[in-house]
């Protein structure tokens, strides 16, 4: 096997564990949103500290949601650049 065969297994095998990543990071971004949805309504009707709370979960969400988009990003560039290893091969 050549080298650019290994590079696109490499790819390929990095593109799939992204995608992994990509599905439980989405899933916790998910949870976060929920919690993040109660805790904005708790602090609708308390106090200080439920508003502290709601800040909190709100930071979470935007930091799983740039986190996703991150590696969304990442994968898009590994596929473009296995695409273009694909084209060498043929």
């Amino acid at each position: 096997m050549g080298r650019r065969e290994e590079r696109l297994f490499r790819l390929n095998d990095e593109i799939a564990r992204l995608r992994e990543e990509i599905r439980l990071t989405d899933e916790e971004l998910r949870i976060h949103q929920h919690l993040d949805d109660d805790a904005r309504r708790d602090a609708a009707v308390g106090g200080p500290i439920e508003r502290e709370d709601a800040r909190g979960t709100s930071a979470d969400v935007a930091r799983f949601a740039k986190l996703l988009d991150d590696l969304r990003g990442r994968v898009a560039r590994l596929e473009e650049k296995r695409d273009r290893l694909l084209s060498r091969l043929h």
